[in-house]
């Protein structure tokens, strides 16, 4: 079972399940994290939808170059999330069911390809503190001392 974080389903509304993956991406003491900007400027673990047809791992590389310009290594699932929200930039109310991988970055070839994205590399607790989701904080709290 696939544990809900976050607000609670709302029984008038239509969801459109929406799966996606993510990735905690550590070096040394310090995690990349995204900032974007719009439409709601938040810190996140970079990541984001799953095309339809694409498998979660190129789909995980694909969102983290897109979101901090970074290659990734030895990408290993931590778990996953769902929740419920209103994703404004699609007009949609979604069901997420989000996958969470620990990954290595490898290479950095610039910056980000994703409009109003910027890669961020801070504290752990930083990290924690920021993160705008509570199903990310969830994973970064876990698995970060």
């Amino acid at each position: 079972m696939i544990p809900r974080i976050g607000e609670p389903v709302q029984l008038d509304r239509v969801y459109k399940q929406r799966p996606g993956v993510y990735a905690v991406l550590l070096r040394g003491h310090h995690i990349l994290m995204t900032h974007q900007a719009a439409p709601t400027p938040e810190f996140q673990l970079p990541g984001g939808g799953i095309d339809p047809g694409e498998h979660p791992i190129p789909a995980l590389h694909r969102e983290v170059l897109e979101e901090t310009g970074w290659r990734i290594g030895r990408p290993r699932r931590l778990g996953a999330f769902r929740r419920f929200t209103f994703m404004p930039e699609y007009n949609l109310w979604a069901e997420k069911v989000c996958h969470v991988y620990f990954a290595r970055p490898a290479v950095r070839f610039g910056p980000p390809t994703e409009t109003d994205h910027m890669a961020v590399w801070m504290g752990a607790t930083e990290a924690v503190r920021l993160v705008a989701n509570d199903g990310d904080r969830l994973f970064l709290g876990r698995f970060l001392p």
